[in-house]
């Protein structure tokens, strides 16, 4: 093929890509736009109807609380108590819609609603749209007083104070937008899995959700990928059971790498989590269950807050499987699904 053709192709190709890639980027930012302003609209609905109880405070607590289970029932969990309470917040603080930058995502005004000094709120607004920062850059930002950094500086200065802001710059990526678990939620769509998994991980989460609910020890599954939601960071964890014998939460993180303290330490976060969160008062101690399935051994290990082990020793023990049953049903399930991988290449 002559290098002409070859150039004329590429130029077509290019064309065509820009077109696909400028339609993504406009869908992704009108679904951005219209949940933004969605909830500004909720925020405002509930303030209004503050307003018609005689005890505001209990009367808004209480209509949050009914509002927040019958919204999580239709359309999930972007509409719990504290999401509602961010929307009702959401209002207050921008009390002007058409004064709402359309560039700007729902987490970017989570953040932004955070900083109490107004004219700092305004200033990191206006920078965050102008120069199409993303989340975590605008929190980086928040983080280190970037503001008070510029009021503080003499003006021969400012400069090399941006200077030394834009050298850590991340821009938002309009395809990051479809991936946030808010839009994602606001859709009706379900985070797609190869997110946050590989596919031999997956695979073996899959087998692993079989294997306990088979054993019939009181296992009911509540969800795979449960999402945690704390300081605007998601965190997912692979496994969610509740055992209605023993009337607890068990918690299960999946590693094909080596494992280390930070996940560990991630788990105990999770455990934490549930206990503050989720488990109710007739609920005894969560349980968390850390399992490592490397190329050459099998590691595992069950995770409960100090305080739980007595518990866990007396009670757990005759329900749960063992650390050895479940080194052996890991191993076996690696062995079958690589075997069969093999054979389909």
């Amino acid at each position: 093929m002559k290098k002409s053709t070859t150039a004329s192709f590429e130029k077509f190709y290019n064309n065509v890509k820009n077109i696909l890639e400028g339609a993504r980027t406009n869908v992704y930012r009108a679904a951005n736009i219209e949940m933004v302003q969605a909830y500004w609209n909720i925020g405002g609905e509930i303030i209004e109807e503050e307003q018609k109880g005689e005890s505001r405070a209990e009367y808004g607590a209480f209509l949050i609380k009914q509002l927040a289970v019958k919204l999580t029932t239709k359309y999930g969990k972007g509409f719990d108590e504290r999401n509602l309470f961010y929307m009702k917040q959401f209002y207050l603080a921008f009390p002007k819609v058409n004064a709402l930058r359309s560039d700007l995502s729902w987490t970017h005004y989570r953040i932004l609603m955070r900083i109490e000094n107004l004219e700092g709120r305004e200033f990191y607004l206006q920078e965050s749209a102008e120069g199409n920062w993303s989340t975590r850059q605008l929190e980086r930002q928040v983080n280190s007083h970037y503001y008070e950094r510029m009021l503080m500086t003499q003006k021969n200065k400012l400069s090399l104070v941006r200077k030394e802001a834009n050298s850590k710059k991340e821009q938002m990526e309009p395809a990051q937008l479809i991936k946030d678990p808010y839009v994602l939620e606001f859709l009706n769509l379900k985070s797609s899995s190869s997110y946050l998994e590989n596919e031999l991980e997956q695979a073996l989460i899959d087998k692993l959700q079989e294997f306990l609910l088979e054993l019939g020890k009181g296992f009911s599954f509540v969800n795979q990928q449960y999402r945690i939601s704390a300081d605007l960071k998601h965190f997912y964890v692979d496994l969610v059971f509740y055992n209605y014998i023993l009337k607890c939460f068990l918690l299960i993180d999946l590693k094909t790498g080596e494992l280390n303290h930070q996940d560990i330490g991630q788990m105990d976060f999770y455990v934490r989590y549930f206990e503050d969160q989720i488990r109710s008062d007739s609920d005894n101690p969560t349980i968390g269950l850390i399992l490592c399935a490397e190329s050459n051994r099998t590691i595992v290990k069950y995770s409960l807050l100090n305080d739980s082990q007595q518990i866990f020793a007396s009670k757990y023990k005759l329900y749960l499987p063992t650390e050895k049953e479940l080194k052996l049903e890991l191993s076996r399930e690696r062995k079958m699904i690589e075997q069969e991988k093999k054979l389909n290449h």
